[in-house]
């Protein structure tokens, strides 16, 4: 019964008429509308969509205003979205393919601007990474990068750039900002 119950659900999630879910001409009671709406919230919550999580999750307490989960996540979307948007922003950023990375004896900021313009090319300027650089006592400023990397994922790149160049990255909502480690 529970996994007629799931099919019943992701039927519905990819049913059309999403508000009028149906499975072999069963309407869903609230109770699973609202189970299959919370579903899609915390699944846009993990993906990083903020927007999309909190519509889910208001959908599901219109169809049971007595769905605890939903209204506790509803909340959380509201305390930490941008939080949530910068972690689905590092995930896609991550999850770009560089073909190859090639740097020899650049400095941190060339790095990291060769690796900026590789990430926009690839994904189709879908991904445009903003760097920012703090480090104002220059400890950056004397690093130099020699790489030679192929088919890595963006997040990888940049993981070797920053431990070459001393430096480690903190995703925020609109930028990735470098500082020097430690």
């Amino acid at each position: 019964m529970i996994r007629i119950t799931t099919l019943a659900i992701a039927a519905a999630l990819l049913s059309p008429a999403f508000g009028q879910a149906t499975v072999n001409n069963t309407a869903l009671t609230p109770g699973q509308r609202a189970e299959a709406l919370y579903r899609q919230g915390l699944a846009a919550q993990k993906a990083g969509d903020p927007v999309a999580a909190q519509k889910a999750f208001s959908e599901a307490l219109k169809a049971n205003p007595n769905h605890a989960h939903a209204r506790y996540n509803l909340g959380q979307v509201k305390i930490n979205a941008p939080a949530i948007a910068a972690r689905g922003r590092e995930a896609k950023f991550g999850a770009v393919m560089i073909p190859e990375f090639r740097m020899d004896d650049a400095s941190l900021t060339e790095a990291l601007e060769a690796l900026r313009i590789m990430i926009e090319r690839e994904s189709k300027e879908k991904i445009t990474p903003n760097f920012v650089i703090q480090d104002p006592k220059n400890q950056l400023g004397s690093a130099k990068i020699a790489l030679n990397l192929k088919n890595m994922p963006s997040r990888a790149v940049m993981q070797y750039i920053l431990d070459m160049g001393g430096a480690k990255a903190r995703h925020d909502e609109f930028a990735i900002v470098i500082t020097p480690r430690g």
